[in-house]
């Protein structure tokens, strides 16, 4: 996302940022000192706004296992109204660049 533009300093100044409403994790794999580990992000829901949205990241060890899978439901906040908003343009830029999961769906 940082390397899209949407950084913190750039949530900082249009006043606003992340509210995650539930995250699990399912551990797969025990991870060592000395295991490569890569992160694929993917999206697996949002609404067209992407004011709601749900991610997950496959964390993969050593190239090609599955070492854990978080699961990520949010929304992004006004942090001077402290309401649910619905972000700038930007961050619907990036959420379309965002890879998307094989079963995707969009929600209402």
């Amino acid at each position: 996302m940082g390397e899209n533009g949407l950084t913190p300093s750039f949530m900082v100044k249009h006043q606003f940022g992340p509210i995650i409403f539930r995250e699990e994790c399912v551990f797969k794999r025990e991870v060592r000192m000395g295991d490569i580990i890569t992160i694929d992000v993917q999206l697996l829901k949002a609404r067209p706004d992407h004011s709601r949205w749900t991610i997950q990241h496959r964390i993969m060890k050593n190239g090609d296992e599955t070492a854990a899978i978080i699961t990520v439901d949010g929304a992004w906040i006004d942090v001077v109204q402290r309401k649910l908003t619905i972000p700038p343009d930007k961050v619907t830029h990036v959420f379309e660049k965002m890879p998307k999961a094989e079963l995707f769906i969009w929600d209402k």
